[in-house]
């Protein structure tokens, strides 16, 4: 076994969650009179948390008069309709089977709020995930390493013996940070070019191949 402790991001690469994002995202939009995002525009703007996700949707961004009710009224609304078109990528499960049948430590680790993190991890992978962590007051998210570090701590592992699975230049910068090596996927919502771009040494375009490489 080469590595005991697997931790994952979330959105692109355990769960597409792309829609339902999309969906929120218009929905306060179109509240406020605002011109509705593509899909294209929402997939580029994931993976910095729900703050930057909304300042990139809207035309003044955080100058935006209102903004903090804006993302207020944003997170409840995707908080209570975050599990409408969002399902587990095809193969996600049976990998998190074989991982933990191998006695694989998983984890997950994302920029989603940690409420929401946690309800979606419960709902979908909670035979097989024993921690996750979403964003909260007090702690830096990524790429700042803290989460993945407290998820370390808490599992008792070694950097040596953890990897982060991840489908972004985010999940990159944040192994870097955490000495832990990475795994990129390319199903997720970053292209394997700019992943390759962006410095990923290694990169599957299936779960099933992520058994080989732990």
């Amino acid at each position: 076994m080469r590595y005991t402790t697997v931790i994952f991001d979330l959105d692109g690469t355990l769960l597409n969650t792309l829609e339902d994002i999309r969906a929120s995202v218009n929905h306060i939009l179109t509240k406020y009179g605002y011109e509705e995002r593509t899909l294209e525009q929402i997939r580029r703007s994931v993976g910095n948390g729900s703050g930057v996700l909304l300042e990139r949707s809207l035309p003044e961004g955080r100058d935006t008069p209102g903004f903090d009710k804006l993302l207020s009224e944003y997170t409840a609304w995707y908080e209570a309709h975050n599990m409408i078109e969002t399902a587990p990528y095809e193969g996600i499960l049976e990998t998190l089977r074989a991982l933990t049948a191998s006695e694989h430590k998983l984890a997950v680790v994302s920029n989603k709020p940690d409420a929401n993190t946690k309800a979606l991890v419960r709902r979908f992978f909670g035979a097989y995930v024993s921690v996750a962590i979403g964003e909260r007051p007090g702690i830096a998210r990524k790429p700042a390493p803290d989460s993945v570090k407290a998820v370390m701590r808490e599992l008792w592992s070694y950097p040596y013996e953890t990897v982060y699975v991840g489908d972004s230049e985010v999940d990159l910068k944040t192994a870097r940070a955490a000495g832990i090596d990475c795994i990129s996927v390319a199903w997720g919502f970053r292209t394997k070019e700019l992943l390759t771009e962006c410095g990923a040494k290694t990169i599957i375009t299936r779960p099933s191949e992520l058994i080989k490489l732990v």
